[in-house]
């Protein structure tokens, strides 16, 4: 097993079993991301074990107290309105002063008639931050007054990675620089409070361990005797025997040996965004009037115009919009394919290409969030106007299956076709 120490060797075997604590003594544990079934020692809570097969993290001893959490979430939602609604920055255009803020540009983005494309950007930079805080203060609550907090935690692990308000905030920076050819910029009190939500939730979701909230709330006894149906639950990480109905014991969903449909809706995500992506990049993403010229530009004529005033910038833009989404594709694309032909070699680069695009799949929202702020500096009302052209809602789509395919498949998929040349798609 490794287990790997950011700390002193692990402490003597406790009694009280509660979060922070390691669990009393040394059980049986499989990796939700391999299959591989293992002893784990006892961890204190200044460690973090990893599967000794593919070196995915186990347990991890870094987390926050409920108590530190609810003064966060706190903290947030009392810098919410004034991030979202205070001005982000100022413009001054032949005399005249423009407020942008968050809310305004997704406005701007439904006004115009693509309610869908300021929907994701509504979710990604409001919703889910808010939700965020919502399911912090609903386990507070909760825990005091006995609700079931089971909905909520099964929630809180997969939305952390449709938390973007850091990605939003790049998107601002990049918005600035494309801005300023045409106008004088300068930062609001609003731009203040945005940049310290997002160390906040930046903060808060690092250190929000949910697998020790599910052992605070919903304490099992561990797997000590091995037994032939042992399983891991892809929602809570409990390793153990389906009850009597083929449930987890802890989180009460149902138990399988693999994730239904995996690589059925891998493949229909995948496929969806492939047909996205075709006028994504080939129809304009904006559309700029100035002095009543027309002038529309797809993502890379865009990401060239931007390098001419920072080449910097226009890298990070060619990065999270064209290069992140089609290597996602493509690694996506290898991945079914050597599960469908068993492919048995490889196997450890194709498990490092999941985890990459698992990790940099969300930056590829950073150019809907650059024409939504980009769209509440300038409207039509003005010499200099901003619009959205067809392809926003595209390359939005296109993303979003993008993250989704990716979380659909089954990783454990991958083994099975290594090591016994027979992959299992259904439970």
């Amino acid at each position: 097993m490794a287990l790997k120490s950011t700390a002193a060797p692990a402490r003597k075997k406790l009694k009280v079993h509660a979060i922070g604590e390691p669990l009393p003594y040394e059980h049986y544990q499989r990796c939700p991301q391999c299959d591989m079934l293992f002893l784990l020692p006892v961890v204190s809570s200044r460690q973090t074990a990893h599967c000794p097969r593919c070196d995915a993290k186990i347990r991890d001893g870094r987390d926050w107290s409920l108590t530190r959490l609810a003064a966060m979430a706190t903290t947030m939602l009392l810098l919410m309105p004034f991030a979202w609604g205070e001005p982000l920055l100022r413009l001054y255009l032949l005399g005249t002063r423009i407020d942008a803020n968050l809310m305004q540009g997704i406005w701007q983005m439904a006004r115009q008639g693509d309610t869908l494309t300021a929907a994701m950007v509504l979710f990604c930079a409001v919703g889910a931050p808010a939700t965020l805080v919502a399911s912090i203060a609903w386990l507070w609550f909760g825990n005091i007054f006995g609700m079931n907090l089971r909905p909520v935690l099964l929630m809180l692990d997969r939305l952390k990675e449709w938390v973007m308000l850091d990605i939003y905030l790049v998107g601002i920076g990049v918005a600035s620089i494309k801005v300023r050819d045409y106008a004088w910029l300068e930062p609001s009190i609003g731009l203040l409070a945005f940049v310290a939500l997002v160390i906040l939730s930046v903060m808060t979701i690092i250190h929000l361990n949910v697998e020790q909230l599910w052992e605070r709330f919903y304490p099992q006894r561990p797997t000590t005797r091995l037994q032939e149906n042992i399983r891991v639950c892809l929602g809570c990480h409990y390793t153990g025997v389906p009850d009597r109905r083929g449930r987890c014991p802890r989180c009460h969903i149902p138990l399988r040996a693999r994730r239904r449909h995996s690589i059925q809706k891998s493949w229909a995500a995948l496929i969806a965004a492939l047909v996205l992506l075709l006028p994504a990049n080939l129809l304009p993403i904006s559309v700029i009037y100035i002095n009543g010229g027309r002038q529309e530009d797809t993502i890379m004529s865009g990401i060239i115009s931007l390098a001419d005033s920072n080449i910097a910038v226009a890298g990070v833009v060619f990065i999270a919009s064209i290069l992140v989404p089609f290597t996602k594709v493509i690694v996506l694309l290898t991945l079914l394919v050597s599960i469908h032909f068993k492919c048995q070699q490889g196997l450890r680069t194709r498990i490092l290409l999941l985890r990459l695009v698992t990790w940099i799949g969300r930056w590829s929202m950073l150019d809907l969030f650059v024409i939504s702020i980009t769209m509440s500096l300038v409207n039509r009302d003005q010499l200099l106007a901003f619009t959205m052209g067809p392809a926003a809602f595209y390359f939005g789509a296109a993303v979003i299956l993008t993250i989704l395919a990716v979380e659909w498949l089954d990783s454990r998929l991958l083994w099975d076709a290594h090591e016994s040349g027979n992959a299992r798609f259904t439970d």
